[in-house]
């Protein structure tokens, strides 16, 4: 199976929070998924946890490399900017991924690296994993809660965006 690549720095293990979700379906491809994730005005359609997105230098709301977007994610406002963009082509796996980051002070201050994976598997089945490093010090409050709630958001994501790509 693929992996996700890891920007210097952020690399898990090394950062204050780290967070994992993947779900494997039969019955589905990464090329019916991929609208629903390129296409941010899907999101909060399916994801309770995305809204006020808002594009810098593009019309929005398809993402591409070196997209600048913002949206609001756990009651922040996360700035973005996407550094992988490879739809499903050609038989290889679609990848897409984010540097984010919230400004403000040392309690406010969030750096992200938020990268996805769509794979197609043998026996029609689709892997869907997504993966986020987090540097800063809500990334090590969110670290401690228990339940987690970047798991179990990322967990909605997937859940979501599967359930909407077989609509």
């Amino acid at each position: 199976m693929n992996y996700i690549y890891w920007p210097e720095g952020y690399l898990p293990g090394t950062t204050d929070h780290y967070a994992s979700n993947e779900i494997i379906i039969a019955g589905l491809t990464a090329e019916q998924i991929w609208p629903y994730i390129s296409n941010t005005s899907e999101w909060p359609k399916y994801y309770s946890n995305a809204s006020d997105l808002h594009f810098y230098n593009g019309p929005g709301p398809e993402l591409f490399e070196g997209a600048r977007f913002r949206f609001t994610t756990f009651g922040l406002i996360v700035e973005a900017e996407v550094t992988e963009y490879v739809p499903p082509a050609n038989g290889e796996p679609a990848r897409v991924a984010w540097h984010g980051w919230c400004e403000g002070s040392e309690d406010k201050k969030l750096n992200v690296h938020h990268a996805w994976l769509f794979e197609n598997l043998s026996g029609g089945r689709v892997r869907i994993l997504t993966q986020e490093s987090q540097i800063g010090k809500p990334a090590k409050d969110m670290a401690v809660q228990k339940p987690n709630p970047m798991i179990n958001a990322h967990q909605e994501w997937i859940e979501g965006l599967a359930k909407a790509a077989t609509k």
